[in-house]
């Protein structure tokens, strides 16, 4: 019975890419000069620190320039309230991956809803859709492009 999975990835390699680029720009740049405004990776994401909260936003500003330049989508970016921590300013950035079961169930309900001859169902953070034949599931392909999600998604493991 073919089949296809509807995920939500990011490229880590990417990520990281950008954020060295990022990394590099903010400390040659003379705006940022003495501003002690650093971006570096942790668990969560990614942290911004800087002296003011200006410096911090140009900061993300240049962050998500580099993302965009590496094609990873703004919509896998979630930033946080700046937070003042004595004299620096923070704000965590997290990358998103997976797709939360709200978004599946509204995949889910959507597909059920077109009539589709085909089944989809959550699998963890991602969605399956099977179905007898090439065509349906194609239609299913085209019904999810339509949909407009909060999130980035991608068609990965078509099978036959």
């Amino acid at each position: 019975m073919p089949s296809f999975d509807i995920v939500s990835n990011v490229q880590w390699n990417e990520v990281e890419n950008a954020l060295q680029q990022a990394q590099k720009e903010v400390g040659q740049r003379f705006d940022f000069r003495n501003t002690q405004t650093e971006l570096e990776r942790t668990e969560d994401g990614v942290t911004l620190r800087s002296s003011t909260e200006d410096r911090m936003k140009a900061a993300y500003d240049v962050f998500q320039d580099k993302l965009i330049k590496r094609k990873v989508s703004l919509k896998s970016v979630e930033a946080s309230d700046p937070e003042k921590n004595g004299k620096l300013v923070r704000m965590t950035v997290k990358i998103n991956e997976g797709i939360e079961s709200e978004h599946a169930k509204k995949l889910v309900l959507a597909i059920k809803e077109a009539k589709l001859k085909v089944q989809a169902s959550i699998q963890e953070r991602q969605v399956r859709v099977s179905g007898k034949n090439r065509d349906d599931l194609q239609a299913a392909m085209q019904l999810v492009r339509t949909i407009d999600m909060p999130i980035e998604l991608q068609f990965t493991n078509f099978r036959e």
